[in-house]
Parts: structure tokens; C-alpha cells; sequence
């Protein structure tokens, strides 16, 4: 092939690096092609399944297989040519390194995507975190970084020795970060929190989990506003959280009535305009059954019920006590209960 080419051209306009080269780049074109071809066809294929563990092992080794084409293109180039022994030896640690660099980049996308997809279906609603992800994906690259420099030749005992020297300055200079990382590894491990859970720690801020970074984890409220709080200030802090051990929780509405009412009656109303919600109103949960409560003690002005139902989150409770309260309010004037309000007798003495 080299002697037809040369043939062509006089004078030596194309040396046999060029013609190395314009090999290279053919060979890569059609590789690309092919791969394109391939990936199309595999996606169509994989449409059809209705595991999802082919969609993401694809989908991890989508961009790594750009590596394979180089490496392809470079060992074939090498198999056909004629190099100097050293240009052939600088050919195969170049393709050492791409292949390595291609599967660890593989096996860091497949093995973050195998922890969500287990974290999914042990806890259904949860989510894996920015920073459980970039563990996974540090730990692997670390450990093909190490394999290329050693398949280089490139001794790492040093360079071990010389981190872990050096380990310490870093962790005295990046102390507050350090902090917050192992923060977050902490809150990874003991799980007080999770992605997607609604919670309110000390210092007043309540919202939904959205992510727990390396350094900070970010709440959004229901307003729609994130609060970013420190990971160490978060593992320190005394937390609610509303999602544990379950999503439903109790709601307690205070119901204050006059003294003339009849606590059998007012009990009575509370209990059926619950029990007829509970089949009517989003978010309110028939078991347990609601329950009223006549509180102990007498208020200087009322007689003070509770009623206590049972809704399916927090952010359920708004429109249920929404409702309740109409309901009651009606049923109340209904049934000629009037409800409390500040009197005050006043003796004049003559």
C-alpha cells in the first residue's frame, strides 16, 4: 500500500510519517462512522427492552468508546507500518494509556449508575447525591490513574509516599472543606437525611433535601428558594425530619367553644366532618382514624377540643387544614355551636 502511494506522487511530497498519518485519519473516520452506525442501532434495539440496565450501560460507554476509536486506529497504524522501534513503542503506551483511561471512564459510569439504580429499589423515592456519585467516580479514577503510571513504568510507591507527607499540610490548609467532606460523608453513611426528604433543622430553615454535596447540602424551600447549608453545620445541628420513619404524620387543629356548647355534640361534629373528609380531601388519610380530644383543663373564656387526624405529608397539611376548618366552621353554625371568644365580667363594686 506504502509503495502504491509513493508512487504516485514524485519528488517525495508524502513522506511515510504523512502517509501514517493520512492512514490514521482515514481509519478513524471510519471507525467514527461505524461507531455512529452502531449506537443508533443499539439505542433502537435497546427501546424495545424493558430492562433499563442495557439503556445505561450504553449510555456509560457512549462517550468512553471515542477512546476505543483512537486506540483502534493507533494499533492499526502500528500493525501496518514500518516504524522505528521507538516510534512503535511511544504508538503502544499511547494506546496503553487510552484504553485504560476509556475503561476506567466506563467502569466509573457504569458502577455510579449500578449504586443509584440499587439505592432506587432498596428505598423506593430515594436518590443517590452529588457527592455519593463523585465518591464512586474519584475512587475508580484514582485507581486507573495508578494503573496507567505503573503500566508506564512510572514508579507510584513515590508518589504514594509523597501524598501522604504532603496529606497533612493540605488537610491543615483546607481544614473548614475537610470538614464539611467528611460532614457529608457522615450524613452519607447514617442517613439522618435523604434526598427528597422535608426537613427543618435548628436554626429555622425547613425544606425538601434537593442534593448533599461535598461541602454543602441545598434545601429548597416551598417557596421555591434553595438555602445552602454548611455539611458540618447540618451534622452538628438538632434536625426534624418529617419523612421519618414515614411521610404521614399527625395534624392537630385546636378547636375552642363556648361554654354553653354540649361537649358531646361539639365531639360528635368534629368526628363526622372528619370521617367524611378523609374520603373527600387530597392528602387526608382515613387510618388512623381521626380522633377528637377534650383538653384537660378550662380555658378562661372556652372549651378547648383537638382534633386529630392523620395526612400523608407535610406539605399536605395546608390543604387539609384549609378544608377542615370551612367544613367545621359550617357544621358548627349549622348546629348552633358558637365558638369562643375573649369575655371579660366586670363587677362594679358600689
Amino acid at each position: 500500500m506504502q509503495q502504491f502511494w509513493e508512487g504516485k506522487f514524485e519528488n517525495g511530497f508524502m513522506t511515510s510519517a504523512a502517509f501514517y498519518a493520512v492512514e490514521f485519519i482515514v481509519i478513524t473516520v471510519l471507525l467514527l462512522i461505524a461507531r455512529k452506525l452502531a449506537f443508533t442501532a443499539l439505542i433502537r434495539w435497546t427501546g424495545k427492552t424493558e430492562t433499563k440496565a442495557d439503556d445505561f450501560i450504553i449510555d456509560s460507554i457512549k462517550y468512553p468508546s471515542v477512546f476505543w476509536v483512537f486506540a483502534t486506529a493507533i494499533y492499526i497504524t502500528i500493525a501496518t507500518s514500518d516504524l522505528e522501534p521507538r516510534f512503535v513503542n511511544y504508538g503502544l503506551k499511547t494506546l496503553y494509556v487510552l484504553i485504560t483511561l476509556s475503561i476506567t471512564l466506563a467502569a466509573a459510569n457504569i458502577a455510579s449508575r449500578l449504586v443509584q439504580s440499587s439505592i432506587e429499589k432498596s428505598s423506593p423515592g430515594a436518590a443517590v447525591t452529588g457527592l455519593s456519585r463523585a465518591v464512586i467516580r474519584v475512587v475508580i479514577l484514582a485507581i486507573g490513574l495508578l494503573i496507567t503510571l505503573n503500566g508506564m513504568g512510572v514508579s507510584i510507591t513515590p508518589m504514594l509516599t509523597a501524598l501522604g507527607v504532603g496529606g497533612l499540610a493540605v488537610a491543615l490548609a483546607l481544614q473548614d472543606s475537610l470538614s464539611n467532606l467528611f460532614a457529608g460523608v457522615h450524613l452519607l453513611m447514617e442517613r439522618p437525611v435523604r434526598v427528597g426528604d422535608y426537613i427543618k433543622i435548628a436554626s429555622g430553615e425547613e425544606g425538601f433535601v434537593s442534593d448533599i454535596g461535598w461541602r454543602t447540602t441545598r434545601i429548597r424551600q416551598l417557596s421555591n428558594n434553595i438555602v445552602i447549608v454548611p455539611n458540618n453545620k447540618l451534622a452538628q445541628s438538632t434536625i426534624t425530619n418529617y419523612h421519618m420513619p414515614d411521610s404521614s404524620m399527625a395534624l392537630l387543629i385546636p378547636v375552642g367553644v363556648s361554654y354553653a356548647s354540649d361537649p358531646d355534640l361539639v365531639e360528635k361534629v368534629l368526628m363526622d366532618e372528619a370521617e367524611k373528609a378523609a374520603g373527600e380531601v387530597a392528602g387526608l388519610l382515613p387510618s388512623p382514624a381521626p380522633a377528637v380530644k377534650f383538653m384537660p383543663g378550662f380555658g378562661d373564656y372556652s372549651l378547648n377540643f383537638t382534633l386529630i387526624c392523620q395526612v400523608a405529608d407535610f406539605t399536605s397539611q395546608v390543604g387539609v387544614q384549609h378544608e377542615l376548618r370551612k367544613r367545621i366552621f359550617k357544621r358548627f353554625q349549622a348546629e348552633g355551636i358558637e365558638f369562643a371568644y375573649p369575655t371579660r365580667t366586670v363587677y362594679i363594686k358600689q
